[in-house]
């Protein structure tokens, strides 16, 4: 049974995209190419692609660009994601989250588990929301980044999908700041 309702009009959204890795040029991004393959498939727009290094100030430092920038409406990073010290993409994105989105990590964990069995404990994957704008922090590898995509993200970021979805609230995600 398809949870996409067809009578509603698919709504793009404009969505950026960070590799975070000390070793990684563009031309050997195969997880951010798996990214944009399928964002621009699903007929979403790059906003933006950048590489920065696994260094906690400055990944936060990007991430708070993206949210100040108008013309980002969600951003997903690849990479930095594990247990080893150089890993600090999770607490660069937690550093600027307004509100953490706890079921991400549960739900990537269970799509992991069926990919990848016990393995998938040692993901760190998170998400949340500041600004207005969705924060998704993925592992590095393509076959991580297909199946959050795949699975979830493409659902989720489908103003179609039902019952519910990320962006048929986005318009509410800075209510609280409204006056009364």
């Amino acid at each position: 049974m398809s949870r996409i309702d067809e009578s509603k009009e698919f709504i793009p959204v404009r969505i950026a995209v960070l590799t975070v890795s000390d070793t990684r040029s563009l031309s050997e991004d195969r997880s951010g190419d798996t990214l944009v393959g399928r964002i621009e498939e699903a007929g979403h727009v790059l906003a933006d692609r950048k590489i920065i290094q696994d260094e906690r100030g400055q990944i936060a430092a990007q991430l708070r660009d993206w949210i100040a920038d108008e013309g980002v409406d969600v951003v997903i990073s690849t990479g930095g994601t594990g247990l080893t010290g150089r890993d600090v993409t999770v607490e660069a994105h937690r550093d600027v989250y307004e509100k953490e989105i706890d079921a991400f990590g549960t739900v990537f964990t269970i799509v992991s588990m069926q990919k990848i069995g016990t393995s998938a404990v040692q993901s760190r994957a998170t998400a949340g929301v500041a600004g207005g704008t969705y924060l998704f922090a993925l592992p590095g590898s393509p076959g991580a980044c297909k199946d959050a995509w795949d699975e979830i993200l493409k659902w989720q970021l489908d103003y179609r999908h039902r019952p519910c979805n990320f962006v048929e609230i986005m318009p509410r995600l800075e209510e609280h700041k409204r006056r009364k």
